[in-house]
C-alpha cells in the first residue's frame, strides 16, 4: 500500500531534529551507558546517606575514594552494586573503621584530592566484588588516550537526576595547556601535572556530582580519581572533568598508609 507523502515528510523532520541534537543533550553519566551488572566488580557505592561518592576497592579491607567526598561512622560503603536502590544477593555493605585523608590535600586548588578508607572488616572476593590493581608506576597518561569512568552520579544537570544503575562513559585525555587556556579553566584552578583533564571537545561526556571519588581507567590500567569539574555545568565543552593522577608520590603515600596501618 502506497504511503501518503505527509508521512514520509513527518519521518524525514524526526530524522532531522535527531541529527541536529548536540552532545550535551545525552542524558546518561553524562552520555553514557548502563555497564552490564556486577561488571565492574571493584566499584564501592560511598554511601552517606545525604551524599553519595564512587570507590575503588584496592584492597580486601581498603576503598581508595577522592578527598572532598564526605565520610562519617554512619557511612555504607556497599560492594558488588549495580542498582543503589535494590536488592541484590551480589551486594556486600561494609562501614568505615578509619579514613585517611592525603596530609596535603587543598580543597581550593582541588591538590591531592585522595581519600583511603580502612574497612570494618574483610569483603568475601567473588565475581561481582573484586580488587582493582593500582599502577606499578605513576606515569602520566598522553592526550587523546581514551578512557573510561564509572558511576552512579548525575546523568543530566537541571533538573538533577541521579542515576540508579551504575554508569559508564567513554572520555579523552585533553591536553592540560587547553584545560588551562581561557577557553577552559583559565587557570581557576589550575590545572597540574598531577591532574588529569579528560571530556570531549564538543561536550556531551563527562562525569558529574555523585561520581567523586570513581576510577579513571585507560588503557585497562587504574590511572586516577574523578576530581572535579565547572559545577553545575557537567558535560559542556568548556569544563571537562578533571581527575587526580595517580602518580608516584600519591602511589607512595597509599602503599605507606596501608602498610603503617595494617
Amino acid at each position: 500500500m502506497d504511503m501518503p507523502l505527509t508521512f514520509f515528510v513527518s519521518l524525514l523532520s524526526c530524522v532531522t531534529f535527531l541529527l541536529l541534537i548536540p552532545g550535551d543533550s545525552c542524558v546518561d553519566i553524562i552520555g553514557g551507558k548502563d555497564v552490564y551488572p556486577h561488571s565492574k566488580p571493584y566499584m564501592a557505592l560511598i554511601d552517606s546517606r545525604k551524599s553519595f561518592c564512587g570507590g575503588a576497592l584496592i584492597q580486601e579491607d581498603w576503598v581508595i575514594t577522592a578527598a572532598h567526598c564526605s565520610v562519617n561512622r554512619k557511612t555504607k560503603i556497599v560492594l558488588g552494586a549495580h542498582s543503589k536502590s535494590k536488592k541484590e544477593k551480589e551486594k556486600q555493605i561494609m562501614m568505615v573503621k578509619k579514613d585517611f585523608t592525603y596530609p596535603c590535600y587543598d580543597k581550593n586548588t582541588h591538590r591531592g584530592d585522595l581519600k583511603l578508607l580502612q574497612l570494618n572488616g574483610k569483603v568475601k572476593l567473588t565475581k561481582a566484588v573484586s580488587l582493582l590493581s593500582l599502577p606499578k608506576s605513576g606515569t602520566d597518561i598522553k592526550p587523546g588516550t581514551t578512557c573510561q569512568v564509572a558511576g552512579w552520579g548525575l546523568t543530566v544537570n537541571k533538573p538533577q537526576r541521579a542515576s540508579d544503575t551504575l554508569k559508564e562513559v567513554n572520555i579523552t585525555v585533553i591536553d592540560r595547556n587547553i584545560c588551562n587556556d581561557k577557553s577552559h579553566y583559565n587557570l581557576n584552578p589550575f590545572i597540574e601535572p598531577d591532574m588529569i583533564c579528560a571530556g570531549n571537545k564538543n561536550g556531551g561526556k563527562d562525569s558529574c556530582d555523585g561520581d567523586s571519588g570513581s576510577p579513571l581507567i585507560c588503557q585497562g590500567r587504574f590511572v586516577g580519581i574523578t576530581s572535579f569539574g565547572l559545577k553545575g555545568k557537567c558535560g559542556v565543552p568548556q569544563g571537562p572533568g578533571v581527575y587526580t593522577l595517580l602518580s608516584e608520590n600519591y602511589l607512595t603515600w597509599i602503599k605507606k598508609t596501608m602498610q603503617g596501618v595494617a
